[in-house]
């Protein structure tokens, strides 16, 4: 039997999804109450397994506070072949989105979040920067 692999879209939103809801700090069982539903079909919706129809959409971004359009920042332009243009401005990378869901990338953007003052955010930033440049 074959296993349906889910659109890349449809997996591009629930990371979204998945990376707001852990960025605030709620669990699957949290935003499942929020929207009338069990942790396990919000697990579906965050890899991609169900897509997210525009009315669960809307109830997400309530949920989560964002505006829907979060959901698709960052899109690939390119998606299996699919040519994107014009539906989005380019694209973080793949390793980005792997390392944003990955505990490190989780952690950061956690603690990076919480700095209030926009110069610290600058200067952490330079410095990640300086860190990251090869030498």
């Amino acid at each position: 039997m074959n296993k349906k692999v889910p659109n890349p879209i449809d997996v591009h939103v629930g990371n979204r999804v998945r990376m707001r809801r852990m960025l605030i700090g709620m669990s699957q069982e949290k935003l499942g109450e929020a929207l009338g539903l069990t942790f396990q079909q919000v697990q579906k919706y965050e890899k991609g397994a169900n897509r997210v129809s525009a009315s669960r959409l809307y109830q997400m971004a309530i949920s989560l506070g964002v505006p829907i359009q979060f959901f698709f920042d960052d899109i690939p332009t390119t998606i299996q072949g699919t040519d994107l243009d014009g539906m989005a401005e380019g694209g973080a990378p793949d390793q980005l989105m792997d390392f944003l869901n990955s505990s490190e990338g989780f952690q950061l953007g956690r603690a990076f979040s919480t700095i209030q003052d926009s110069t610290v955010r600058k200067r952490v930033l330079d410095l990640v920067k300086v860190l990251s440049a090869p030498m």
